[in-house]
């Protein structure tokens, strides 16, 4: 199978939800679902226990990253999939955090085991290539697993916009680094499934 072919069939997967709460549009399409995607997997480490349900005092303890709406200087929605939903330090954003840093997930965006998969995009101001690690704060629970397109084959340069895929194991309170050679940005999210969201009005 070609690598081309391989990322259509791993991105498209990714793709089928658009990122709630952002108010720039769409990624270009050759952003979407056009490039090669290597999967970087983390090791398993000890088994852990069923994750309890999130709850009200979950959600209110995270302490979220909050984007921003206006996107990197000079970067337009177009050119950035997550504009107007990101967070920079200024050589380094990720879009697609969501409305006051919570990502709600719909059911086409959970996997096996009550993962959660989320697409974000990365904008380098500086040369280098993304890798991501996360963890949750609030519970134990296995470390994120990213899906990146990198390199020559990928159709991204190692500067400007690149594309990528977490998957959050749980739901919870996450904390999610993004590195390049030169530096590195960390956000914390709120994950919940969209039939949880409850606990985020107080109802839960």
């Amino acid at each position: 199978m070609s690598p081309r072919i391989t990322l259509l069939i791993a991105w498209g997967l990714l793709g089928g939800a658009t990122v709630t709460g952002c108010t720039g549009g769409p990624a270009a399409p050759h952003h979407a679902a056009s490039h090669h995607a290597a999967t970087h997997h983390v090791a398993s480490g000890p088994t852990l226990p069923p994750p309890k349900p999130v709850t009200r005092a979950d959600a209110r303890q995270c302490p979220n990253t909050v984007p921003s709406r206006v996107g990197p200087p000079g970067v337009s929605p177009s050119q950035f999939f997550g504009w107007g939903s990101d967070y920079g330090n200024g050589k380094l954003w990720v879009g697609g955090l969501g409305p006051h840093g919570v990502l709600v997930a719909p059911r086409s965006m959970l996997g096996p085991g009550g993962s959660i998969s989320w697409k974000f995009g990365w904008w380098r101001k500086t040369p280098g290539y993304i890798t991501i690690t996360g963890h949750r704060l609030d519970a134990p629970a296995p470390p994120v697993r990213s899906q990146l397109a990198n390199g020559v084959d990928s159709g991204y340069g190692n500067i400007g916009f690149q594309a990528s895929g977490v998957v959050f194991p749980t739901e919870g309170c996450w904390q999610v680094t993004g590195k390049t050679a030169h530096t590195a940005l960390t956000f914390v999210t709120f994950v919940v499934k969209r039939a949880h969201r409850a606990v985020l009005s107080g109802n839960g």
